[in-house]
């Protein structure tokens, strides 16, 4: 093989393979990023069997050919690149040589063939999500999947298909958050007839992680397709394949509140400050924080207390309407949510102590709240 290409384009395959090669002990060539040329086209592949990753960069090829390489070695290699315009690779007896610059190396690579086959979508795809959207999306969502291996359906998030839309939803049992988000026919029969048989799947976390980091601010759109219990992601010129996860996910829109009792809108800030300030004085990482709603003085009570440490009150200004409440929340779990708030306000919603309460994103001088996400968190009873 012998090939040139411009360093900016191999950088940016690189950064966006190379991360989901992970440790091998039993089978060594998943820690090399393949390389190859295909169709007058320079082809960078990774993959660990749960996820691949490959891209095609421009090039100009002299020679065909293709080579495994150490994916972390090559990496830091090309990260400390000279400034430089172009890169040359050049594949001599199983040896990689890469010259960028006055830069040089040579890496000893494994043979190819022995590399995985990652697979290609056989069909079309069936839709398209709008990129920034999912950009804002998944880290508010990714927080709350469970790392509990033990119930697998959970490790992942739940995407459920409609005409015009998609819930996106994640959870560990204690917690869950869903976004809505706006999606694009890419072949609208082809759409329809899958959504006859499916309308819920659950795609692991780390896909979305790894999707979440090809985003660029330049991106528009990500296609999806799904064949065969695996889910295909086409982010400009990067393409992501994932098996999907078996099983049922709960039917956790059963949970979600139709109507709340009492609304208490609040500064974002405020809120969080006092929830840290709570968390500092509970016994233990499964402490308890208590939110008490006043109606009379038009405030929102944080307190806790622990007899070894001490205890605390903060005390919040509000705008409510509806009764009184008072509940008692894990402060870590309420951290994680209010972070996830992006406006200044945020709406927190209650029926009970014993009910899920939820947060809201709010905007407008009537506080209007923005459905496109929602947080829930489950009070802990006394």
């Amino acid at each position: 093989m012998k090939v040139t290409c411009t360093q900016e384009n191999f950088k940016k395959a690189i950064y966006s393979t190379e991360r989901v090669v992970g440790k091998q002990i039993t089978l060594p060539i998943l820690e090399n990023i393949l390389i190859e040329t295909e169709n007058g086209m320079l082809k960078i592949s990774a993959t660990n069997l749960e996820i691949g990753v490959f891209l095609k960069i421009g090039a100009k090829i002299e020679e065909e050919g293709k080579i495994t390489v150490p994916a972390r070695l090559l990496s830091n290699f090309v990260n400390n690149f000279p400034a430089s315009s172009t890169v040359s690779l050049t594949v001599v007896d199983q040896t990689l040589h890469i010259e960028s610059g006055s830069s040089k190396a040579q890496i000893k690579g494994l043979m190819a063939h022995d590399f995985p086959i990652i697979p290609e979508m056989a069909g079309s795809f069936l839709l398209s999500l709008p990129a920034q959207e999912m950009k804002e999306a998944l880290p508010r969502l990714i927080s709350c999947v469970s790392l509990d291996s033990t119930r697998p359906e959970l490790t992942g998030l739940n995407l459920v298909l409609a005409k015009e839309e998609i819930r996106i939803a994640a959870t560990d049992s204690f917690r869950l958050a869903e976004a809505i988000v706006t999606l694009k026919k890419e072949d609208p029969s082809v759409y329809d007839l899958f959504f006859e048989k499916t309308s819920s799947i659950i795609v692991p976390q780390t896909t979305f992680s790894e999707v979440l980091r090809v985003i660029s601010p330049e991106t528009q759109d990500i296609k999806i397709g799904i064949e065969e219990s695996q889910i295909f992601f086409q982010i400009d010129n990067v393409r992501i394949v994932s098996r999907l996860i078996n099983g049922r996910y709960p039917e956790y829109r059963q949970i979600i509140p139709q109507e709340f009792a009492t609304k208490v809108v609040l500064e974002k800030n405020d809120v969080l400050r006092a929830v840290k300030i709570a968390g500092i004085f509970t016994n233990s990482k499964a402490g308890e924080i208590e939110f008490s709603v006043d109606l009379e003085q038009k405030v929102l009570k944080v307190q806790s207390r622990a007899e070894e440490v001490g205890e605390n009150l903060s005390i919040i200004s509000a705008k409510i309407e509806g009764p009184a409440q008072t509940a008692l929340f894990n402060p870590r779990y309420m951290v994680d949510g209010l972070q996830t708030i992006a406006t200044p306000r945020l709406a927190l919603l209650m029926n009970s102590n014993s009910s899920p309460a939820v947060l809201r994103m709010v905007q407008g001088e009537n506080n209007e709240e923005i459905t496109s996400f929602t947080y829930i968190i489950m009070p802990i009873k006394n």
